[in-house]
């Protein structure tokens, strides 16, 4: 449910994005990112499958797939909805460059997506240029 709510968001940001892709955990995950690489697209935000139940595989689906990590924008997400819900500190997601493709996992929740949405409106932007060779 949090697909449609990065969408809007993402749009409302100046960014052309298309629908949400929707697969189950786990290599499919993994495939799509890969895809979505190989499409050349600017960024990648998940949504879910960043806890820490037997079933959430995001993050290792997503290393995979990376060539770096880009931490401090996992770290400003999860410290950010810590101040208002405790268990964001469970969260797992990661976020890393593939090729020139920022892929950022958010959680599953409305309330993960909106957090995530609040810390990256201000980099997002000028992440992608970075990858396309912009200066600072």
């Amino acid at each position: 449910t949090s697909g449609p709510l990065l969408v809007d968001g993402l749009r409302e940001l100046g960014f052309e994005v298309g629908d949400p892709v929707v697969v189950p955990d786990g290599d499919p995950v993994e495939a799509a990112l890969r895809a979505a690489v190989a499409d050349a697209v600017d960024a990648v935000l998940t949504s879910g499958g960043t806890g820490i139940t037997p079933m959430d595989v995001t993050p290792e689906m997503t290393r995979r797939v990376l060539d770096y990590e880009v931490p401090g924008i996992a770290e400003a997400i999860r410290s950010y909805g810590l101040a208002k819900v405790p268990a964001a500190a469970l969260s797992r997601g990661l976020a890393g460059v593939a090729g020139r493709t920022l892929i950022v996992n958010l959680p599953g929740s409305k309330g993960g997506a909106k957090d995530g949405l609040a810390v990256l409106g201000p980099i997002l932007r000028h992440a992608v240029e970075q990858l396309h060779g912009g200066d600072h």
